[in-house]
């Protein structure tokens, strides 16, 4: 009979040699598991110091994207500011062009305006010259109007003309009356003569009366005598429109008195001669006496 206790097992074929590699498998494989842990380990060393520096580089993303965000906003500023310096720059170069046009304009008005004052000058000038030219000859003709008619009846230079008297033994109307005598026509005639051969005048007749009667009769009468001489000067060739007639009455006596002498000078007939051509100097009533 077999006995209970169990026989040991026996030995594998070959000894100790064949537990060898079984050993050898646990021993690698201990060393491969410490290899793998320390290499997991690291791992996770590793993986923890990555997200530290993702982190890292996280906080700076968002500080590069803060600063890139300013960047943007400060450029935008800056471009603005570019922008309105630009448009500065613009209108102070258009002011520039424009005041340098302002200033051109004003230089053509200047010498424009030099121009107008000089030919202004030059024609005042001439126009000076042409004046005392024409105050020349038209003394000159006065003066040979003067001399022909004073030998015809006293006449006078005034300040404006000629004032011919027609009164004492050359003219005379008889007492209250404006009719022209025989003689009175022939010196009319004669005056007529002269006057026809000049031109440029105007011609004031004048009619006076002595201190005799009322103011309203006397003058009525001096426009008749003054209408009179007039008539005949027309009569005789004389142009209508150059005849002014005008009675004085007795305001504008010859001489002061009550005499038949100073009466009769008193009754006269005055013709003032105005030249129309040129203004004088000071010119007085025409027809008075200097």
């Amino acid at each position: 009979m077999l006995s209970s206790e169990t026989t040991p097992a026996a030995p594998p074929p070959g000894g100790t040699r064949a537990w060898l590699p079984a050993v050898l498998g646990l021993l690698l494989a201990a060393v491969l598991g410490g290899l793998l842990w320390k290499s997991s380990r690291e791992a996770d060393q590793r993986f923890s110091a990555l997200s530290t520096s993702l982190e890292r580089l996280s906080g700076k993303q968002e500080e590069l994207a803060q600063g890139l965000a300013q960047a943007v906003e400060q450029t935008a500023i800056a471009r603005e500011r570019a922008q309105a310096a630009e448009a500065r720059a613009e209108e102070l170069e258009a002011a520039k062009t424009e005041s340098q046009q302002q200033a051109s304009e004003a230089e053509a008005a200047r010498a424009e305006a030099e121009r107008e004052a000089e030919t202004a000058r030059r024609q005042a000038e001439e126009a000076a010259q042409a004046l005392a030219d024409l105050r020349k000859v038209r003394e000159d003709e006065l003066n040979r109007m003067h001399e022909a008619l004073s030998k015809v009846a006293a006449t006078q230079r005034t300040a404006n003309g000629l004032v011919i008297d027609l009164t004492n033994d050359s003219f005379k109307f008889d007492f209250d009356k404006a009719t022209l005598r025989q003689e009175n026509r022939e010196l009319l005639s004669r005056l007529a003569g002269i006057l026809l051969a000049s031109h440029g005048y105007r011609l004031y007749i004048y009619g006076h009366t002595d201190d005799i009667g009322t103011d309203d009769y006397n003058l009525s009468l001096s426009e008749k005598r003054a209408k009179a001489v007039g008539d005949y000067l027309v009569a005789s060739g004389l142009p209508p429109d150059i005849l002014v007639v005008k009675g004085m009455g007795k305001s504008s006596p010859r001489v002061q008195a009550a005499t038949a002498e100073a009466r009769e000078k008193n009754r006269r007939v005055e013709i003032g001669i105005v030249d129309t051509v040129i203004t004088y100097q000071g010119e007085q009533r025409p027809g008075s006496r200097p």
